[in-house]
């Protein structure tokens, strides 16, 4: 066995237990935790298919910034887990429905023929000054233009949909009053209170 096959067999095993253990965990940090495991064993699976840009894309936007707020947004939200537990087992009946389809039409796909491994072919491979960012600009920007183009409108709905969830009216929140706060007076601020010195020599 190669030992690009060996460390094929590794960075794999490292995905599926870092996958699993972040959908059984309990603890939100740990999930979190065991997600950029999973991104960083994606990432070297990539390099082994010498998809070096996919791998650092991966490594620095999700891992460097989409994790990170996904760790800001677990630890500032106030979560009820009698709330989610209750929700758990309300979906749980659907979930296990689409969990069941989902893995059955993988086992289709996978035992279809086509992804055997005596049929299936290994990444080519390229020569030194090879650019992978260029080859892959040129099928995004030529090939795929209209999904590039439909990805990008998805994305700026969710952006709009997370800014209209974060500014929606809560009773708790607090908001300042400018005019209040130039209006205010001395008087409303401060209570003057005048202490005798007489009467504090004789408590003593």
């Amino acid at each position: 066995m190669e030992f690009t096959s060996i460390l094929f067999y590794v960075f794999a095993l490292y995905f599926i237990g870092s996958a699993v253990l972040m959908v059984t965990s309990r603890n939100t940090i740990k999930a979190a935790m065991f997600l950029i495991l999973s991104f960083f064993s994606v990432a070297s699976l990539w390099l082994l298919l010498e998809a070096e840009f996919l791998a650092i894309t991966l490594i620095l936007v999700y891992v460097g910034a989409v994790m990170v707020l996904f760790l800001f947004v677990i630890k500032m939200l106030d979560i009820d887990k009698s709330t989610v537990r209750a929700k758990f087992t309300k979906y749980l009946p659907l979930g296990i429905v689409v969990s069941v389809v989902v893995i059955s039409q993988m086992v289709l796909v996978l035992s279809a023929g086509q992804f055997d491994l005596d049929n299936s072919m290994g990444p080519v491979r390229h020569a030194a000054d090879f650019s992978n960012i260029s080859q892959l600009a040129n099928d995004l920007y030529t090939l795929y233009v209209y999904p590039f183009e439909l990805a990008a409108v998805l994305l700026l709905t969710a952006i709009i949909a997370a800014i209209t969830l974060v500014h929606r009216k809560e009773g708790r929140s607090k908001k300042q009053n400018i005019a209040e706060q130039i209006s205010v007076q001395a008087a409303d601020r401060v209570r003057l209170v005048s202490s005798s010195p007489s009467k504090s020599k004789e408590s003593k």
